[in-house]
């Protein structure tokens, strides 16, 4: 089992071959899909030691891209193992987006791979999506669950809106609504009407399935 302190950093430090040299460590192991989590959620918290120096001005755009791909690299490696105990199986179905207004996708893209790895089917409709765009996404696919992801504080308006549109079409008591990203809180959770929030795309990806178990 490799120092998840010591990964979470490596990733922070934007050290990519350092964070390959990590897991390649920890697979050969033959680790457990748990140990693996454990992994998961140490890259993550890399990734925010990487939002936090982006936010200080000391990473530019140009770091987040870089980190954004370091991180994918890092999740397509753990992906068969996260998997491991779900199979082939799908355990639901999940639309995710980030809602109209904002661009943003990294935090989105984690919560993707995170859910896809746990046994989701992801319909990912991309950035800066309309309302009726997440409400046809769910009539189309069936969904379960609904993912609003937003950075900015405007994206909170638009979550709201988004909600509103599902219950006009008559999906809301059908899906659960789960929103994300920076600009959320308990306090916005309440006022948007969604049913969970969290910065945190592990625990996010676990409620989901609780919702679908």
């Amino acid at each position: 089992m490799i120092d998840t302190a010591v990964l979470k950093q490596t990733l922070g430090d934007l050290d990519e071959a350092g964070v390959n040299g990590l897991l390649e460590q920890f697979l050969a192991g033959g680790p457990t899909a748990e140990e693996t989590q454990s992994v998961v959620e140490a890259c993550q918290q890399g990734m925010e030691i990487v939002g936090d120096n982006f936010e200080a001005g000391t990473y530019f755009v140009g770091d987040l891209m870089y980190a954004a791909q370091i991180l994918t690299d890092a999740l397509e490696k753990l992906k068969p193992l996260m998997a491991a105990d779900s199979g082939s199986r799908t355990v639901g179905t999940l639309v995710l987006g980030t809602v109209e207004g904002d661009i943003h996708d990294i935090g989105k893209n984690i919560y993707k791979a995170l859910s896809e790895a746990a046994g989701f089917t992801v319909i990912d409709i991309g950035i800066d999506q309309k309302p009726e765009a997440f409400v046809e996404a769910a009539k189309a696919n069936n969904a379960d669950i609904v993912g609003l992801s937003g950075v900015l504080t405007l994206s909170i308006a638009s979550m709201k809106n988004t909600i509103e549109a599902l219950k006009a079409a008559g999906l809301r008591d059908k899906v659960k609504v789960m929103i994300g990203g920076n600009a959320v809180s308990e306090e916005a959770c309440a006022f948007v009407g969604a049913d969970y929030w969290s910065k945190n795309a592990a625990t996010s990806v676990k409620k989901g399935m609780e919702y679908v178990a």
